[in-house]
């Protein structure tokens, strides 16, 4: 929605619609021939009101020199498709798997953050000729270890027809329900969440058919139990973890990071940040990631 300069729109379409994604196209960059032979690096961004590829635009610019930048809207979310449906987890683990079946001519290094970092995980155990590696941001299917987060009263009152829609374009899909959702489920410190945030966040969330994969992801029908999935991923992978992150901790991260120490080469938490350290503090979300890239 609010892409870098020099970043261009482009699309393919999966099996649910056209997927919108973002890739350096122009000045300030110097992209040419050779810039297409380089390895891919992809950005996925997580789920709430308003998310799209926005989520990672701090980021991304960083890595141009070294990879070709591929940041996608999800379907359901930004400028990509809506389709008016109740989505499903498999939804999203064939999307992204046909996104980077479309997009990827060797082996791809994705980044991903929570709910679709987890998603990321189940697409790399299922297709692992397809990454490279894994950093991921808190990632967490939201009931792990057992905690059923779909029978919450959240859960049960967005599943409510009728009342759904009104919660949505009511508590979410204005100025103040975006900045709500960010002050108290993204960000440790409320002064980092400037305008231009709240602007990118607002425009995905007012979309024709927004609401939709919306309410399927408040009302829990795409959590699952990441703690029964972990063990079987091979793929190198790296864990960065918010210290306030409000949906899950990082005990439960280190937990869930214990459970594959094979494949799981390091987890770091980066203190007095939220769910999104790549929006909060992104110089020092890259600097990490920058040192997973060698570790990995």
């Amino acid at each position: 929605m609010f892409e870098p300069n020099g970043f261009g729109q482009r699309s393919i379409v999966t099996s649910l619609g056209r997927m919108v994604y973002y890739t350096a196209e122009s000045a300030p960059w110097n992209i040419n021939e050779s810039s297409a032979e380089l390895p891919p690096l992809v950005f996925l961004h997580g789920f709430g009101g308003g998310s799209s590829a926005y989520e990672w635009s701090k980021v991304y610019p960083a890595f141009v020199d070294e990879y070709q930048i591929l940041a996608p809207d999800l379907i359901g979310w930004g400028r990509s498709e809506h389709p008016e449906k109740n989505y499903k987890i498999e939804d999203y683990l064939t999307t992204i798997t046909e996104f980077l079946e479309q997009t990827c001519s060797t082996p791809a290094i994705v980044i991903a953050s929570s709910l679709t970092a987890a998603f990321t995980i189940r697409v790399a155990i299922q297709r692992p000729d397809l990454f490279k590696s894994l950093i991921l941001v808190t990632p967490s299917g939201l009931s792990d270890f057992g905690e059923d987060y779909g029978q919450s009263l959240l859960s049960q009152i967005v599943k409510t027809p009728f009342l759904d829609r009104v919660l949505y374009f009511t508590g979410i899909a204005n100025p103040a329900g975006i900045y709500g959702f960010l002050h108290n489920r993204q960000f440790a410190q409320p002064d980092r969440i400037y305008p231009e945030i709240v602007a990118a966040y607002l425009t995905s969330a007012q979309q024709p058919n927004a609401e939709y994969a919306a309410l399927s992801f408040v009302g829990g029908d795409l959590c699952f139990d990441l703690s029964l999935y972990i063990s079987q991923l091979i793929t190198p992978t790296g864990i960065i973890w918010g210290e306030k992150s409000s949906f899950t901790s990082p005990e439960t991260g280190e937990r869930l990071a214990n459970l594959n120490p094979t494949a799981i080469k390091v987890f770091q938490k980066i203190d007095n940040v939220g769910l999104t350290p790549h929006l909060e503090l992104p110089a020092v979300t890259i600097g990490v990631i920058r040192q997973f890239l060698k570790m990995l």
